[in-house]
């Protein structure tokens, strides 16, 4: 039986996660880092720490699990987030990462260079900072002289797959992120590139999901602990290796991703780019399934505020957990009521995802009482996030995609309250997957796929996803739900300005 592993390099932290060729989790190990906010709306990352702390849980995984024989290595990583590197491959700055608002000036220069219009229609990606397209722009401008001293710019995946292998390769999946891939074209963009003076050999080789980069070096393969060295293969976006680790391998399965983001994919046939997915936002990228395409909705704030609201105002419930071994976050909402809090809470704290994409926009809270408790709070935050994922879903639905059911990935997918939430708020069934870790799996799944373990991603899909439960939504609990969700669509444009001029 073959050994695969799956490393996800998320935007807070890391895991290890080992696997069977049978999608049997062995065992799996996670470290946590800081996202570094050095000036207002910068966001950025120290890479080479990520990498240090990568290692570290590689090394633990295989000795918590007396695996060393492991055939292949597929990694799943945060978009977006860019590094200018030298020849070693070392970050010669912080990542600047996919949260990260400082270049509204450099999109500005951009729409008026190529068009806001012909962004999206070649590249799939609305104009949004979020792209690594302005951040590049903005070192370009801002950091000149490392700008020409940079061997390359890398992104999270070819950066970890080049300290592994010393080959600086990305996946078509991610690549397809950066705003500076031509989808139909299926190549870096020539146009955009030459907008930027920026030769397309300071990028990495793009690939196919689950190709083959190359083996460990032996010497890192000793120090993690490896026997001999792994495969490492191209794997690609976090979100889009998660819906391949639940299954979307056919047009029209959408799976909704709480993690530090909030995501919403959905799988396509051909990259559909219309008025109304333009005007909504929606990003279109490469699937990590060879021939799809997904389309994606964002909230960025997702389980970050949730670990916002953990780490300032609930001290107790993290030094009880970490006595008990309970987990904080059940803790926090162990005594939250039954029915909806009567809160709304406005979960723009890193700005709005899609459809507003408005980087001026605050969070806010409405509704407290001298009653309010940390539990009512914890809880309207889920309640508020998933009126943002209702949002969405109705955009996508008049956009014509069509959603019969949701499949649930992410550390938010281990909360059966939040589940059954998504159900009540947005009238759809959502599938719990046995693993919940599912970004992970598709990473290993694309691992496999290079190793030749399996066939294709559908063969490995079609022998090892299993389901745990299904949660259908409440009739009484949605109808409480439908009401508030209409008082929950005033709050934002009520509120705007009051937002912008803060």
């Amino acid at each position: 039986m073959a050994i695969l592993l799956g490393l996800d390099i998320g935007t807070t932290g890391c895991k290890a996660s080992i696997f069977n060729d049978n999608g049997l989790l062995i065992a799996k190990t996670a470290r946590e880092y800081e996202v570094d906010f050095p000036n207002p709306g910068w966001a950025e990352q120290d890479a080479e720490k990520v990498w240090q702390l990568a290692q570290i849980c590689v090394q633990q995984v295989l000795t918590d699990c007396r695996q060393r024989d492991v055939a292949a290595i597929g990694l799943s990583v945060q978009g977006e987030a860019v590094m200018p590197v030298d020849k070693a491959g070392r970050a010669l700055r912080p990542a600047i990462l996919g949260m990260d608002t400082r270049t509204k000036e450099q999109n500005a220069w951009l729409v008026n260079k190529l068009g806001e219009r012909y962004l999206f229609d070649h590249t799939g990606m609305p104009v949004h900072t979020i792209n690594t397209l302005p951040k590049l722009l903005w070192l370009k401008q801002n950091e000149p002289e490392l700008w020409r001293q940079a061997w390359k710019f890398l992104l999270y995946e070819d950066f970890i797959i080049h300290k592994m292998t010393g080959i600086a390769v990305i996946s078509r999946c991610l690549a397809s992120r950066t705003q500076v891939y031509d989808l139909v074209e299926d190549r870096w963009s020539d146009e955009i590139l030459d907008a930027l003076d920026l030769d397309s050999g300071r990028l990495s080789l793009v690939q196919p999901s689950g190709h083959p980069a190359g083996y460990m070096q032996a010497n890192l393969a000793k120090e993690l602990g490896f026997s001999k060295p792994p495969l490492v293969t191209t794997g690609g976006h976090d979100q889009a290796c998660g819906a391949l680790g639940v299954g979307l391998i056919q047009p029209g399965l959408a799976v909704v991703s709480s993690g530090t983001a909030e995501v919403v994919e959905v799988a396509m046939s051909t990259p559909v780019i219309n008025e109304t997915l333009y005007k909504g936002n929606i990003s279109i990228y490469a699937h990590t399934v060879p021939g799809l395409y997904v389309s994606m909705t964002l909230n960025h704030s997702g389980g970050l505020l949730l670990r916002w609201f953990r780490d300032r105002f609930c001290q107790s419930e993290m030094e009880h957990a970490a006595r008990s071994g309970d987990d904080a976050y059940n803790l926090m909402l162990k005594s939250a009521p039954d029915g909806p809090t009567g809160i709304l809470v406005l979960p723009h704290f890193s700005g709005s995802g899609t459809p507003t994409f408005d980087t001026l926009s605050k969070g806010a809270i409405l509704g407290l009482t001298f009653a309010t408790g940390k539990a009512d709070l914890a809880k309207a935050i889920l309640e508020g996030l998933t009126y943002e994922l209702r949002i969405n879903l109705d955009l996508l639905k008049n956009g014509g995609i069509e959603i019969k059911e949701l499949r649930a990935i992410g550390g938010g997918a281990k909360s059966d309250l939040w589940l059954q939430l998504k159900a009540d708020i947005t009238g759809i069934p959502v599938l719990k997957p046995e693993v919940t870790e599912a970004a992970s799996w598709g990473a290993a799944i694309l691992g496999g796929v290079g190793a030749g373990i399996y066939a294709n991603t559908s063969q490995a899909v079609q022998a090892t996803l299993r389901f745990e439960r299904e949660f259908l939504p409440e009739p009484h609990s949605q109808e409480a739900y439908e009401k508030l969700f209409e008082q929950y669509r005033q709050v934002y444009p009520a509120i705007t300005e009051i937002n912008h001029n803060l």
